[in-house]
C-alpha cells in the first residue's frame, strides 16, 4: 500500500513524470528526459531501465549532437489514439500510436448543412474502418480527440451559437462519440487544435507562447500560454474573428457589423474576385493565381492579411506570443499574404509586442487540426495505466 510521501510513491510519481514527458514528446533522449522533469541523470537512467523491462517503452540507438544516444520511445503495443476533425467542408480522421508515429488517415467531404447525427454516423464509420485497417485491436484504443469549427462550453461540452456548424449548436459531440465509440473522447475547438498541431509536430515545435491564426469560412485563433492551450471559462477565448473593425460593415454571422471575419474570411473573400473569375472560383485556386502573378487575386490576398493584422496585433499587444502561426488555405499564399500582415502589425502593435515575434506559414496545411486532435487526447490521458504494466521499486 503506498502513502502520500513514502519511497513508493514518489517512485511512482517519478515513473509517470518520465513517461509523461515522452508520450508529449513522442521521443526523447536520456538527457532531453531529466532536462524536461528535472530529475537527475541516474534516476532517468534506472527509471527507463525499469520501464524497458516492463514493456512499456523503447530503447532506440540514435545520435545527438554528434554523439551516440538512446532515444526513448513509448512501447508500439501500449495502445493507440485516434484524432477526429471536423470542418467546414470535410471530416478527417486519423489513428497514431503513443510515439506519435501516424498510422493511417483518412478524409471525406461533409455538408456543412447537415445535421450532427449524420456527422456522427459518418464518423464512427471511418473511425471504426481506419482502425480495422491498420489491424489494431479496437481495446488498443486509449482515447479519442475531436474537433469542431466553433467554440466548445468547458463545462457542459456542448456547442455555442457562433459554430461553423449550424445544424450542431447545442449538441454535446464527446458525450454522443464516447457512447458511440466506447472510449474516452476530448473535444476543443478547430483553431486550438490548430495550435497544438504546430506546437507539437510543426511550424511551433518547443515554443511555449504562441497564437495559430485560422482562417478558412471563419477566422479564429488557438492560444498557447505557458506551453498550454488557453480556453477561457467559457471556451471562447481566441474568437479574434468577432473584433470589430468596421461598425458600419457587413453584418457578421454573430448578429455585429464590420467583424474581422467579415474582411477576411473566405466566404467574404472569394466573392471580391467573382467579377473577373466568376463564381466558381475556390481559394486554392485564388492562392495559385496570386503566386503565379495575377494582380487581382495579389491585392485581395494582400488586403486579408493587413485585416488580419488588427487582430493580431491585439493578441501581441494583450498576450505577447513568441510565434504567430498563420492556418487555413489560404495561408498556402504564403509572403502575398504574410509580408503586408508583418508590416501592418506595425500599426496596431506596440513595438516591444513585435520586437521578438515570428510570423510564419503553418507547416501541417490540411493536416494541423487532425493532428492537433491527436496531440489533444495525447496530452489528456493520463499516465497511471500506462505505469501500472510496471512494477513499482520500494
Amino acid at each position: 500500500m503506498e502513502t502520500p510521501g513514502s519511497q513508493t510513491s514518489l517512485h511512482r510519481a517519478n515513473l509517470e513524470r518520465v513517461v509523461r514527458a515522452v508520450r508529449m514528446a513522442g521521443s526523447l533522449t536520456q538527457a532531453e528526459i531529466a532536462r524536461s522533469t528535472g530529475l537527475s541523470a541516474a534516476t532517468v537512467s534506472n527509471i527507463v531501465r525499469e520501464l524497458k523491462e516492463s514493456g512499456t517503452v523503447e530503447v532506440t540507438p540514435t545520435s545527438a549532437g554528434g554523439r551516440r544516444a538512446r532515444s526513448i520511445s513509448l512501447s508500439g503495443d501500449a495502445g493507440v489514439v485516434v484524432g477526429v476533425d471536423f470542418g467546414h467542408t470535410h471530416l478527417r480522421v486519423a489513428v497514431a500510436d503513443l510515439a506519435h508515429q501516424v498510422l493511417a488517415e483518412d478524409s471525406a467531404p461533409l455538408d456543412v448543412d447537415s445535421s450532427a447525427g449524420t456527422g456522427f454516423d459518418l464518423a464512427e464509420r471511418m473511425v471504426t474502418g481506419l482502425i480495422a485497417g491498420t489491424g489494431t485491436d479496437p481495446a488498443k484504443v486509449l482515447g479519442v480527440g475531436l474537433g469542431v469549427p466553433g467554440p466548445i462550453d468547458g463545462e457542459s461540452g456542448v456547442i455555442g451559437p457562433t459554430s461553423m456548424l449550424p445544424g450542431w449548436v447545442g449538441s454535446n459531440p464527446g458525450k454522443e462519440m464516447s457512447e458511440r465509440l466506447g472510449v474516452p473522447v476530448h473535444v476543443d475547438n478547430d483553431a486550438n487544435l490548430g495550435a497544438l498541431g504546430e506546437l507539437v509536430w510543426g511550424a511551433a515545435r518547443g515554443v511555449g507562447d504562441l497564437a495559430y491564426i485560422k482562417v478558412a469560412g471563419g477566422v479564429g485563433a488557438g492560444l498557447v500560454m505557458g506551453g498550454r492551450i488557453y480556453r477561457g471559462p467559457g471556451g471562447t477565448a481566441g474568437e479574434i474573428g468577432h473584433l470589430t473593425l468596421d461598425e458600419s460593415g457587413p453584418v457578421c454571422r454573430c448578429g455585429n457589423r464590420g467583424c474581422l471575419e467579415t474582411f477576411a474570411a473566405v466566404r467574404y473573400v472569394l466573392p471580391l474576385l467573382h467579377a473577373a473569375h466568376g463564381p466558381g472560383l475556390t481559394m486554392d485556386r485564388v492562392v495559385r493565381l496570386a503566386r503565379s502573378g495575377d494582380p487581382g487575386c495579389a491585392r485581395v490576398i494582400a488586403d486579408t492579411g493587413r485585416h488580419l493584422a488588427v487582430g493580431v496585433g491585439a493578441l501581441c499587444n494583450l498576450l505577447n506570443p513568441r510565434v504567430v502561426v498563420v492556418g487555413g488555405e489560404i495561408a498556402e499564399a504564403g509572403e502575398v499574404l504574410l509580408a503586408p500582415l508583418r508590416s501592418a502589425l506595425t500599426r496596431y502593435a506596440i513595438p516591444s509586442a513585435v520586437q521578438r515575434l515570428t510570423v510564419v506559414k503553418g507547416a501541417l496545411g490540411a493536416r494541423a487540426e487532425v493532428l492537433g486532435a491527436l496531440a489533444l487526447v495525447l496530452s489528456e490521458m493520463g499516465d497511471s495505466a500506462l505505469v501500472g504494466r510496471s512494477t513499482p521499486k520500494p
